[in-house]
């Protein structure tokens, strides 16, 4: 059974998770291009998977040791570069921007929520392992907005 406190956290990830899915099948709803829509609502099945595995360990009552943790390349894309403006048609890049963007403030909130806990702590390590998840979103959009954005061409 988890303790009160870590139930929290899971009930508060999960409805971070359901925010995260409506705004990218928002965000994919505004971008003029097929292949980014496509990529925005997959990116919106993801949010729905975190939802449901959150769903799933809560009410198993597993603990952070059930959860993975993933090597990322932290490129950032989005520490260097302002949000665009979200409009009712957007380019891709823009999108993929927008999205790092939304990744980055997830990845920090949880990153900062854990820093309130001590080493050890089961509820830090759970927070710390949920950013590491928002860290891989963030990596995936910015390796998208890197590839639209600046293209490779013929010359290398």
């Amino acid at each position: 059974m988890l303790n009160p406190g870590l139930r929290k956290i899971i009930e508060t990830a999960i409805g971070r998770e359901i925010e995260a899915y409506t705004f990218y099948t928002q965000l994919a709803r505004q971008v003029t291009d097929a292949a980014a829509r496509e990529t925005l609502q997959w990116i919106a099945a993801e949010e729905q998977k975190h939802r449901d595995f959150l769903e799933k360990f809560q009410a198993e009552g597993k603990g952070p040791q059930d959860m993975r943790v993933a090597d990322v390349v932290f490129y950032k894309i989005a520490e260097h570069l302002d949000e665009p403006e979200a409009s009712e048609t957007l380019e891709r890049e823009q999108a993929f921007l927008i999205a790092s963007h939304r990744e980055l403030r997830s990845f920090k909130f949880y990153s900062e929520l854990a820093n309130l806990y001590a080493e050890g702590d089961e509820i830090r390590i759970t927070l710390l392992r949920i950013a590491n998840e928002e860290l891989k979103h963030k990596e995936k959009m910015e390796y998208l907005y890197a590839n639209t954005a600046f293209p490779q061409t013929d010359g290398g």
